[in-house]
């Protein structure tokens, strides 16, 4: 298992921060000389007086009166580094601006508000006036002499978010965004899945961003005295815009930073999706702070969008496939067996270092044919909707138009005595397991939860030794090959001895040697289990939940309660000979906050009679 990263490698590894200080590039400028400057550091003034840092890259051939198109990346994470060096091949965008220019498009690099070197605040991540001010830098872009009219936006994880929020503004200039590896419902999806806080993911991330907006390399990286030293003869933070020599502009900006609502000590009060929100008491932020809040203006935008997702990759998976199913906009969506950013190969099935397919060329190759089709003259500005999903354990690829996919059926497993895991229902009526939750059980730290942080690749060892500190159910042998594709729902029946409590499920796959493989999980905050009639912003697999303080509902001790939530959607491979485990725990204490928050340590029992009956459905199809 790979050893467990600093707070601030993590955070340097997921920005792409990490040795574009101490490495530069090797690549030279190509092409001719241009009358137009190839970088301009500036400020673009918002409706409101807020000025916005941008980094504009130009081809270095780009003749006066071309018209090229745009693409813009819009981060949170310093648009770019202030180096010591002036060279523009040691700029750690420079590989990136070539790649676009060269493929003749400009690129628009942008703080968000309230970051890096823009001024403003940030009550929330992703505000209104954030997602107001991308539709304000896409009018700015088409004003210009070198643009065409024609604007993309792509990103990876928070770029992947503003990508998306960019169609939210609904300009006729914006034809195609990218949102790859995004939160489109980041409460959900991340932060609060199932209502359970992810203190390991959330706790690293909040103090990594709240020294960049702070302008503190040496914090971000973790380094004092000499060696802060050392770093700050490359680089001194974040980037300040052309002819701020003496950084004035950049201390006021980063002063109005100070607002900033931190992250993690705002969540820690923060439990349902209608309280109050950090020092400005924003209410709904669970939301607010997501694209899946503006479907319909996402939706009336017409704009085409590219997906991509990994199936490991917290449980953002969900969000894209809730996504497809619920607004009609041109997808093309690519679900593959990746962390986070797809920097690797996170099929549990594959070994630790196997290489990433498709490979970032490629997958840079096709970002750049879906821009062509809709930025360019002569593109067609078609795009065939499909998801192209991979299977775990099978090494294989599949596409369809709809989801779930065609030829799966639910198939019910029933919880069964002695850890059984049966296809046909109990007959007596008094069956029942007791468990009292240990809370030293984990899933390690580069779990599905960490890699959105940063923590690189996802690898879960073998489960056989954690398993025994959870309650199990596991099936006979398979008798010939199964898949399982799409999104499984389990359904508890419990009692507790206390009034709340975390209940995470983990499929499994268990090999005829023992070996236990991690497949997906689904968790539920126990007070958060109403079922909602209303429906929810955009199609969810499971029961919908409000999760607002007034549908909480805590456990009565001693009385029996269902629990009814989905797992995380996945397609895997089970092997005849292989067995199906079901592992129900009540803590991973390098993942998630502890629950009852009191301390207490509660003992559940699981219901597995005919009057109160547990189980778990699974979409199954013979291969």
């Amino acid at each position: 298992m790979k050893s467990r990263l600093s707070v601030m490698a993590r955070c340097l590894t997921v920005l792409g921060l990490a040795f574009a200080v101490l490495a530069p590039s090797a690549c030279t400028p190509q092409g001719t000389e241009s009358e137009y400057e190839r970088n301009q550091a500036l400020y673009v003034t918002m409706r409101d007086g807020v000025k916005i840092a941008i980094d504009v890259w130009l081809p270095s051939d780009l003749e006066p009166g071309s018209k090229i198109p745009t693409v813009v990346r819009a981060t949170r994470y310093w648009r770019a580094l202030d180096l010591a060096s002036d060279s523009l091949e040691h700029d750690r965008n420079f590989s990136e601006a070539e790649r676009f220019n060269s493929a003749g498009y400009a690129l628009v690099l942008v703080d968000a508000r309230g970051s890096g070197a823009s001024f403003g605040w940030r009550p929330y991540e992703l505000s209104r006036d954030e997602v107001e001010d991308y539709g304000e830098v896409v009018d700015w872009i088409v004003e210009q002499p070198w643009s065409n009219g024609r604007v993309g936006a792509y990103g990876v994880s928070y770029a992947g978010n503003t990508a998306e929020m960019v169609a939210v503004n609904r300009r006729a200039a914006v034809k195609a965004v990218a949102p790859l590896f995004n939160d489109f419902d980041n409460f959900e999806h991340l932060v609060f899945p199932g209502g359970v806080l992810t203190v390991g993911f959330l706790e690293g991330w909040s103090e990594s961003v709240h020294n960049m907006d702070r302008n503190d390399i040496c914090a971000l990286n973790g380094r004092t005295g000499e060696e802060c030293d050392r770093l700050k003869g490359w680089a001194l933070g974040v980037k300040p815009v052309d002819g701020d020599e003496d950084r004035a502009s950049l201390a006021a900006a980063v002063a109005e930073h100070a607002a900033n609502t931190v992250p993690f000590a705002a969540a820690l009060e923060y439990e349902y999706r209608d309280d109050p929100f950090g020092p400005a008491g924003e209410t709904d932020v669970g939301y607010k702070r997501s694209p899946c809040a503006y479907l319909p203006q996402i939706e009336a935008s017409g704009t085409a969008m590219l997906i991509r997702v990994g199936w490991l990759d917290a449980a953002t998976v969900n969000g894209a496939l809730g996504r497809y199913n619920s607004i009609d906009n041109p997808q093309k969506v690519i679900i593959g067996p990746w962390d986070h950013g797809a920097r690797n190969n996170a099929d549990p099935f594959m070994a630790a270092d196997a290489p990433v397919e498709p490979s970032r060329d490629e997958q840079d190759k096709a970002l750049l044919e879906f821009f062509d089709t809709f930025l360019k003259a002569g593109g067609s500005g078609e795009l065939e909707t499909s998801i192209t999903y991979y299977t775990l354990g099978a090494g294989e690829w599949s596409t369809t138009e709809v989801w779930p996919p065609d030829g799966f059926e639910t198939r019910r497993w029933y919880f069964a005595e002695n850890g059984g895991l049966n296809d046909w229902p109990p007959v007596g009526n008094e069956g029942a397991d007791s468990y009292t939750v240990d809370f030293e059980a984990t899933t390690g730290v580069h779990n599905r939860w960490y890699t959105n942080g940063g923590a690189g690749d996802v690898i879960y060892p073998d489960r056989a030794e954690e398993d025994r500190k959870l309650l199990t159910y596991t099936s006979a042998p398979m008798e010939r090959d199964i898949e399982i594709t799409g999104h499984p729902l389990v359904v508890l029946q419990v009692a507790s001895t206390h009034t709340d409590g975390a209940f995470i499920v983990y499929l499994e796959d268990v090999g005829p040697d023992g070996r236990v493989t991690y497949i997906t999980e689904g968790q539920l905050r126990a007070v958060m289990r109403k079922v909602s009639e209303q429906p929810g912003y955009y199609w969810k697999y499971g029961p919908h939940r409000s999760e607002l303080r007034a549908d909480a509902m805590p456990l009565v001790p001693g009385e029996v309660a269902e629990l009814s939530f989905e797992l995380w959607g996945t397609s895997v491979l089970i092997k005849a000979g292989h067995r199906i485990r079901v592992a129900i725990a009540g803590a991973d204490k390098d993942t998630f906050l502890r629950y009852p928050r009191d301390g207490g340590v509660p003992t559940i029992t699981v219901q597995r009679n005919r009057v109160y009956t547990s189980y778990i459905d699974l979409p199954m199809g013979e291969r």
